[in-house]
Formats: C-alpha cells, sequence, structure tokens
C-alpha cells in the first residue's frame, strides 16, 4: 500500500459485532492498526444502538447473535440509516447463513479462518462498494442468486456490435 492508501484505511469507520467478548478483543486487536475501531455490539440491540450512534463506514458482523441473529441487525440499521455497509465475519459457512445475511443486505461474507491482512483488505473493499466473499462462499450466492450463465438475449447485448460483444 502506498501513504495514501494508508491514510484513507486509517480514516475507515468500523464497529465489531459479535457475542464473543474474546473475539471482538482480538478483532480489535489486529485491525486496530490500520483502521479505527469506534464501537462493539454483543447481541442485536446493543450493536444497533452502537452502529446508529458511531455511523461506521462498515460493520463486522457475525451472524449469529443474541436477540434476532446478524440479518436482524441489518434490517433495523437499514431502516435509518442505509448508507452503512455490512462485512459478515462468522464461523459459520453454512449456505443458509451466507444466503440469510446476503439477502438482508450485507456486501460480503468471509469465514474467521481469514487473516488479518485480508480482513483489513476486505473492509476497505466493502467501504469502497465491492462486493467481498471467501472464494467458497462465493459459489453459494451465485447458486441462490441465478445459474451464473449469462444471457444471449439481453436487450443491451443485442445492441453491441460483434466486435463489442
Amino acid at each position: 500500500m502506498n501513504q495514501e492508501q494508508d491514510k484513507l484505511l486509517e480514516e475507515l469507520r468500523v464497529v465489531l459485532v459479535d457475542d464473543h467478548a474474546m473475539f471482538r478483543a482480538g478483532v480489535r486487536h489486529e485491525i486496530g492498526k490500520l483502521c479505527q475501531v469506534v464501537g462493539e455490539g454483543h447481541d442485536v440491540a446493543s450493536s444497533v444502538t452502537s452502529i446508529l450512534e458511531t455511523k461506521p463506514d462498515v460493520v463486522l458482523l457475525d451472524v449469529h447473535l443474541p436477540g434476532g441473529g446478524g440479518a436482524e441487525v441489518i434490517k433495523q440499521v437499514a431502516a435509518k440509516a442505509p448508507d452503512v455497509k455490512f462485512l459478515a465475519l462468522s464461523v459459520s459457512d453454512a449456505a443458509e447463513d451466507v444466503i440469510g445475511v446476503i439477502r438482508a443486505g450485507a456486501r460480503g461474507y468471509v469465514t474467521k479462518s481469514i487473516s488479518s491482512e485480508e480482513l483489513v483488505e476486505g473492509i476497505q473493499r466493502v467501504a469502497s462498494g465491492d462486493a467481498v466473499f471467501s472464494p467458497r462462499l462465493a459459489g453459494f450466492v451465485l447458486d441462490a442468486f441465478g445459474t451464473g450463465e449469462v444471457s444471449t438475449t439481453d436487450s443491451e447485448l443485442d445492441l453491441l456490435s460483434a466486435r463489442e460483444q
């Protein structure tokens, strides 16, 4: 990373949401050198309050939380702060967990086996509008939201010349 990228990363505001205090402390330690951890939550209610009070760029969100889970956090926050972006960070790699939180509005999903460097890169990418998935989990999303095939009857594609196609 260059100095400009480092500065942008340091300015990223992140809220950590996980029901395990030890895990939150470890993530805070690992990513706190590279971005601002501005809040935490341990259940749906505390998470929604923290997010709405701090207005982070990205929320690192566990899927399974007391009070309704990560999808419920997204739903409650989106109603009041639709610009907040969510990156699910969970031990679960179950398809139903991945799809549930993505349908709720998360911009990505990574597992807790991710390295600190990859996590920080994921936070930065989600903040900039990209989607981020662990490779295995991306397949779940593709399967749930479409066949992955490109239609050859798309009206916009029909307007392209043979060279442009």
